[in-house]
């Protein structure tokens, strides 16, 4: 067994987190209350076009809608996700990861407090919708959408260059070496 390699504590990176995921939980409210202030449910105002469009719909569910009046689930899987983060980021080393798990925590945030706070109940909310490009995908998001799935991406960037919690590239060929996957077994 291979001895365990201490790395440097890096406060920027948790620093980085926090801001990234205050960042984006906050973007994401203030831009849910600024549509649903002014806007209507289902209005659609073109934005440039057909390229981009607020189409201001209340969702019930997951993607696409899908899972609708399965709200409570995805509230439970929104705060575990949010404490395996919490808890993870005291290893997070790397800037990069640093903002994959901020981008990530940002957005369930935003998402979760939709299902918790809005219409019609606690816990059963529908997540505020706003954000159409049907040219590029024919579904409507919002800034914590964005967030999550800008996150995975570069998660899986970041696994496939090799990169670990640490910032330090790891050697596919070393199996003693651990990946950002094998760290979160």
């Amino acid at each position: 067994m291979a001895p365990k390699v201490r790395t440097k504590k890096r406060p920027g990176a948790l620093i980085l987190l926090a801001v990234v995921a205050l960042g984006i939980y906050a973007l994401d409210q203030i831009s849910k209350y600024l549509i649903v202030s002014r806007l209507t449910e289902g209005d659609i105002v073109r934005v440039l076009g057909d390229v981009l469009q607020m189409h201001f719909v209340r969702n019930p569910g997951a993607a696409f809608s899908l899972a609708a009046g399965m709200t409570w689930i995805f509230s439970i899987i929104a705060v575990a996700v949010v404490v395996l983060i919490v808890w993870f980021a005291g290893r997070i080393r790397s800037l990069a990861w640093s903002v994959v798990f901020g981008l990530l925590l940002g957005g369930v945030l935003g998402n979760l407090t939709d299902r918790l706070l809005r219409e019609p109940s606690y816990g059963l909310g529908h997540v505020i919708d706003f954000i159409s490009t049907p040219w590029l995908i024919p579904a409507i998001y919002n800034v914590a959408d964005m967030a999550i799935v800008s996150s995975m991406i570069i998660f899986m960037y970041l696994t496939i260059r090799g990169i670990g919690l640490d910032g330090r590239r790891t050697d596919a060929s070393d199996p003693s070496e651990s990946t950002p996957t094998q760290i979160a077994s």
